[in-house]
């Protein structure tokens, strides 16, 4: 297979990323607004379940076939019979995944005004294992995926604009979000045969696959249940304004840090490829110079938020979401601990095949958020929520660290952070400026993104950060 530009896979994959946030960008403004805080409480609250449930049924297959399937991608025979077992082991999850669910929805009261919006997203645990879209990530095919996902975006807004009119459709909403994925799953499935051929297969070498796919999952449960305990807590401990109030500050992080972290989902399997082939200094090499761009990129989106945070919230939401100021500022700082775990984890830990040290770090981390959101939720509401978000993504940042350092040194590390320190101090500055020229919301959002993202370059120019040197050299060399 002919491998492709790292540097094209992100570019791709990032605008991959930017279209699926501009999706919810451009209609969240419209959806928050018509469904208001209780429709869309009930929409992310029934999302939240299923997503539990989508977890079950994924297992930890995805990123166990990207590390293992890697090393199968030259020989179409080897890859075709290990992608067969993978959809195979998938495809009983996937049916243990309903029955759990549908014994849930019965015993669990709680659930039962819920039920109707669990069963529209519970669509989308089928359509995503046929959509076997790890076949994608392990062949580094970022363009089709880029061209599918612009498809259906597009589709899936005209058909909100037109559909949802009221507070009472926020069914319909479910609907739409179901088809954006579930359209592009069957044209994976399909498409997926240039690839290799997949096929139901019960020769599966299941004591072999299941250990480490089992290890995986329990690293996913604990992540999931790390990020969604907050709103299924305040769910149960609050009620739907309280989440819908959250979920705004959710949505913005959530967009934002997805954007931040395309370029590193396309190293997985590149990463992956390198440890697995023993080529230690390329890896290092590879390693060194993502993990110094996230920090070069995280630190500015991270302050930039926090700065204009009510802005932001103004602008994609209205005035009557303003409560979720403070939780989508302390939610900015968990970005670069988030970001950080999430490069020592899949770029790092797993790579090395250390899928019980992600696992233990995730289960602590998930732990503790429990126990601050059900301590501190009565008391602070959202503002808790996105307290003890921060918290755990630190903790869990500080164990993958302690960990990931044993098997990759970062070069560089400590003057870029410097550097990226002091640019992030000149946003802040920049921010304040603006803030005080009195203008309206949006031109003083977009002035601070303008001049901020300027004099975060200038800085780190005048400073000589390694990373803006270096993408300054290349863009010269290509103009």
């Amino acid at each position: 297979m002919k491998a492709t530009s790292l540097k094209l896979n992100a570019f791709l994959n990032t605008i991959r990323n930017v279209l699926n946030m501009v999706f919810p960008l451009i209609t969240f403004p419209y959806v928050s607004r018509i469904l208001g805080a209780n429709g869309l409480g009930i929409y992310n609250f029934s999302n939240s379940i299923i997503s539990y449930f989508l977890l079950l049924a994924g297992l930890g297959i995805s990123t166990y076939a990207v590390r293992e399937g890697a090393k199968y991608r030259e020989n179409k025979d080897k890859i075709s019979f290990f992608s067969s077992q993978i959809f195979s082991i998938n495809i009983f999850s996937m049916i243990f995944s309903y029955a759990v669910l549908f014994i849930s929805l019965f015993i669990f009261p709680r659930l039962h005004i819920y039920s109707l919006c669990i069963l529209i997203f519970s669509l989308q645990i089928i359509f995503t294992t046929i959509g076997t879209e790890w076949i994608y990530t392990i062949f580094e095919n970022y363009t089709y995926i880029t061209i599918r996902s612009i498809v259906f975006n597009i589709l899936s807004i005209m058909l909100l604009f037109v559909f949802v009119r009221n507070s009472n459709d926020y069914l319909i909403y479910a609907g739409i979000t179901v088809f954006a994925n579930a359209g592009s799953n069957i044209l994976n499935f399909l498409h997926a045969k240039s690839f290799c051929n997949i096929r139901f297969t019960f020769k599966c070498d299941f004591l072999k696959h299941i250990k480490p796919i089992i290890i995986i999952f329990a690293s996913n449960l604990a992540i999931l249940i790390f990020v969604n305990s907050d709103i299924t807590i305040l769910g149960i401990m609050k009620n739907t304004y309280t989440v819908g109030i959250y979920t705004v500050a959710v949505k913005i992080y959530s967009v934002l840090k997805t954007v931040l972290s395309a370029a590193l989902i396309v190293t997985v399997p590149r990463l992956a490829a390198l440890y697995g082939e023993k080529k230690r200094l390329q890896y290092r090499k590879t390693a060194s110079d993502i993990f110094n761009f996230l920090i070069f990129t995280t630190f500015p989106a991270m302050t930039g938020l926090f700065m204009i945070s009510k802005d932001v919230i103004i602008l994609l939401s209205g005035r009557g979401f303003l409560a979720a100021t403070i939780s989508l500022r302390l939610l900015s700082i968990a970005l670069i601990f988030s970001i950080s775990g999430w490069f020592y984890s899949e770029c790092v830990l797993i790579p090395a095949k250390l899928e019980k040290v992600v696992l233990v770090s995730t289960v602590i981390s998930a732990i503790v958020n429990i126990v601050l959101n059900i301590i501190f939720i009565p008391f602070y509401s959202e503002n808790a929520a996105a307290f003890s978000t921060v918290v755990a993504e630190a903790i869990n940042m500080v164990i993958m660290i302690i960990y990931g350092r044993k098997i990759v040194k970062i070069e560089g590390l400590y003057k870029n952070i410097v550097t990226v320190i002091l640019g992030s101090v000149g946003i802040c500055l920049t921010c304040f400026v603006v803030h005080y020229m009195g203008l309206n919301v949006f031109l003083e959002a977009i002035l601070s993104i303008i001049l901020s993202a300027g004099t975060y370059i200038v800085v780190l120019f005048l400073l000589k950060n390694e990373v803006i040197i270096k993408q300054l050299k290349l863009l010269r060399a290509r103009v």
